[in-house]
């Protein structure tokens, strides 16, 4: 996808609806449109990146700062929220959807429906170790 169909980068044009509870130089917050729970909410970098990698870190370190006054926010709104989410997928396995980076910020209440799900189960420490150098490595 080119910069040009991305609709992430029409929104932070001005090309393409949102609803925006914040902006600066950096980053665009909009409202999710098929939303989670009332109040989800998407932290949009200006610069086109299709997931991490692409990104530099002091933008990605102004994405999650972002998300975090955007939390704390929520929690202060008046909106429905016990708790809050914040999740980036970063690639189809990841469930990344839109592939401009993203980061999801939402608000969770009992019932919400939300859930994620995975075979949790407790891993031998020398896999665990070897999996710590490689990462180490890179």
């Amino acid at each position: 996808m080119t910069q040009e169909e991305c609709v992430f980068c029409a929104i932070v044009r001005g090309e393409a609806e949102a609803s925006v509870p914040y902006a600066d130089d950096q980053v665009m917050v909009v409202m999710d449109i098929a939303p989670v729970t009332p109040g989800h909410l998407l932290v949009i970098p200006r610069v086109h990146a299709v997931g991490l990698e692409d990104l530099d870190e002091d933008t990605g370190a102004h994405v999650w700062r972002i998300g975090h006054r955007m939390a704390r926010a929520l929690r202060r709104s008046g909106l429905r929220c016990e708790g809050v989410n914040v999740f980036l997928a970063d690639g189809a396995a990841a469930f990344q959807e839109v592939f401009h980076l993203h980061l999801h910020v939402f608000p969770r209440y009992e019932g919400d429906g939300f859930r994620i799900e995975a075979e949790w189960a407790p891993r031998e420490r020398s896999l665990l170790d070897r999996e710590a150098e490689a990462i180490r490595r890179a």
